[in-house]
C-alpha cells in the first residue's frame, strides 16, 4: 500500500508574507514550491538607503535558498507566474510549465500608482525594486556632478532640485536622506558649486505629511524635515510629470517646477497579478486592484486560495483595509502557513486578527517618529528604536551585522560609502 502524497502548497512570492508562509509550514506534513521571479528575499523598508548610497543592495537582500536551505519541505522555484488555473488547481510558468497545488497562496506585493499617467514613470522612477534603488542612485549622483559642470545658473540650479512626489513614510525617509548627503556627506567634494545649495521639494496632495500618524507625530514630522532643509509643499496636487520639470497646482493656480531629478513615492496598487487571480477565481476587487478576501484570508468560493500583503484588502478591527507595510504581510503570512497544517489535523482556526506592533518612520540623522499607540514619541530616541526593530526584522544574521557595521560607520563619518553611479542619468 503506497503512501498518501504530501498536502501541496504553492506559494506565489518570496515577500515578507511568502516567506512567512513557507516558514509557518516547517512542520507540517507539505511539500512547499515558492515561486518568485527572483532569487532573493528583499527588505524594502531599506530600500530607500540603497537609492541614497547608504547601503549596498546585498545588505538589504537574502538569496531564497539560502534562508530556507534547512527547510527540507521547501523548493524554491525562479519562474514568473503568469498563470492561475483555478478549476484544474494549476499555477502556470512563463516557460509553459504547469504546477499542481492542494492550496495556494499568493502574496506578490504592489506597484505604485501613476492615478491614470502611467506616462510619468519615465521621468519619475518608483522605488520598489534593487533596479529602481540604484536607478535612483545614479539620477542622485548624476544631478551633483553635472551640476558641477554646468555654467547656467538656471541649469545648475535646476540639477539641484530635487522633487519627491508623496510624503508617505517613504517619502519623508529618501528626503530626509537626500537632506543629509547635500549637507553632510558632500560636504567639500565638490570644486565648482555646494551641494548644500540644492533644494529638496517633498509634495504631497493631502493636508498632511505620513497622514497615518497622530497629529502630534506630524508636527514634528515636519518641524524635523525643515530643520535639516527639505521644503515640505502639502495641499499640493501634480497635474503633470515631464523630463525635466513638475507642474504642480496648490488651489492658486498651476505653478511649474523645474527639476532634473524627480522622484516617485506617492499611492500603490496591486500589481497585475492580482487581476489574473481575480478573473480566474471570480473574485472581487477594490479600486485599487486589491482582491477582497474573507476573515480567513481566503477568497470567497475558493478556501483552497489565500492572498497576503499588499494584493489583499483585509479589513482591520476598525473595518478599514490593514495598511501595506511588513508586519501586516508576516503576520498574515504567519497565519495562513498555520491554518492549512491546522486543517491537515482536522482542527479550525478562528479568523485572521492583526496584533498592531505600531508604526515609525525615520526623517534623517538622529530623528524620528514612532507610534506605538500607548507611547508617541519623535527625535534622538525614537530613531535609536527605529533602527533596532529595522535590524531585527531583517532576515539573517550576516545582513544584521553588515547593517550594524555600515550604519556605525556612516553615523560616525557623516559618508554613505555605496555612492556608486551604475545606472548614469543619459537624459541630459
Amino acid at each position: 500500500m503506497t503512501a498518501p502524497s504530501p498536502h501541496r502548497v504553492i506559494i506565489v512570492g518570496g515577500g515578507f508574507a511568502g516567506l512567512s508562509a513557507a516558514r509557518a509550514l516547517r512542520k507540517a506534513p507539505v511539500r512547499v514550491t515558492l515561486i518568485d521571479r527572483r532569487n532573493f528575499h528583499l527588505f524594502q523598508p531599506l530600500l530607500y538607503q540603497v537609492a541614497t548610497g547608504g547601503l549596498s543592495p546585498a545588505n538589504i537582500a537574502s538569496p531564497l535558498r539560502a534562508i530556507l536551505k534547512r527547510q527540507k519541505n521547501v523548493n524554491v522555484v525562479m519562474e514568473e507566474v503568469v498563470e492561475f488555473d483555478v478549476a484544474g488547481r494549476e499555477v502556470v510558468l512563463r516557460d509553459g510549465v504547469r504546477i499542481p497545488y492542494d492550496s495556494l497562496i499568493v502574496a506578490a506585493g504592489a506597484r505604485y500608482n501613476y492615478f491614470g499617467h502611467p506616462e510619468w514613470e519615465q521621468f519619475a522612477p518608483p522605488l520598489k525594486t534593487v533596479e529602481d534603488a540604484t536607478t535612483i542612485r545614479g539620477r542622485i549622483l548624476t544631478a551633483f556632478e553635472e551640476a558641477e559642470r554646468e555654467a547656467d545658473p538656471a541649469l545648475r540650479k535646476a540639477w539641484l532640485t530635487f522633487v519627491i512626489i508623496g510624503a508617505g513614510p517613504t517619502g519623508v525617509e529618501l528626503a530626509g536622506a537626500l537632506a543629509e548627503i547635500s549637507r553632510h556627506t558632500l560636504a567639500r567634494e565638490f570644486r565648482h558649486v555646494n551641494p548644500a545649495d540644492a533644494t529638496i521639494l517633498l509634495v504631497e496632495a493631502g493636508p498632511r505629511v505620513l497622514a497615518a500618524y497622530p497629529q502630534s507625530l506630524i508636527d514634528k514630522a515636519q518641524r524635523t524635515l525643515q530643520r535639516i532643509g527639505v521644503t515640505v509643499r502639502t495641499a499640493t496636487k501634480v497635474t503633470n510629470v515631464e523630463p525635466h520639470q513638475v507642474t504642480v497646482d496648490a488651489g492658486q493656480g498651476v505653478e511649474v517646477i523645474p527639476a532634473r531629478t524627480i522622484l516617485w513615492t506617492a499611492g500603490v496598487q496591486a500589481t497585475p497579478l492580482a487581476g489574473l487571480l481575480a478573473r480566474a477565481a471570480d473574485a472581487e476587487t477594490d479600486r485599487i486592484g486589491r482582491i477582497i478576501v474573507q476573515p480567513d484570508l481566503t477568497i470567497a468560493g475558493h478556501p483552497e486560495i489565500f492572498v497576503l500583503g499588499d494584493m489583499a484588502h483585509c479589513k482591520g478591527k476598525d473595518g478599514n483595509p490593514l495598511p501595506g507595510i511588513a508586519p501586516v504581510a508576516n503576520q498574515q503570512g504567519t497565519y495562513a502557513g498555520k491554518l492549512i497544517h491546522k486543517r491537515l489535523l482536522g482542527r479550525t482556526v478562528g479568523p485572521f486578527k492583526y496584533f498592531d506592533k505600531g508604526t515609525m518612520a525615520t526623517i534623517g540623522r538622529a530623528a524620528a517618529v514612532v507610534d506605538l499607540g500607548w507611547l508617541r514619541i519623535g527625535g534622538y530616541l525614537a530613531w535609536l528604536m527605529w533602527l533596532f526593530i529595522h535590524l531585527m526584522y531583517l532576515v539573517r544574521f550576516e545582513n544584521r551585522l553588515l547593517v550594524f557595521l555600515q550604519w556605525a560607520y556612516n553615523y560616525f563619518t557623516f559618508n554613505r560609502s555605496a555612492r556608486l553611479i551604475t545606472h548614469p542619468n543619459d537624459d541630459r
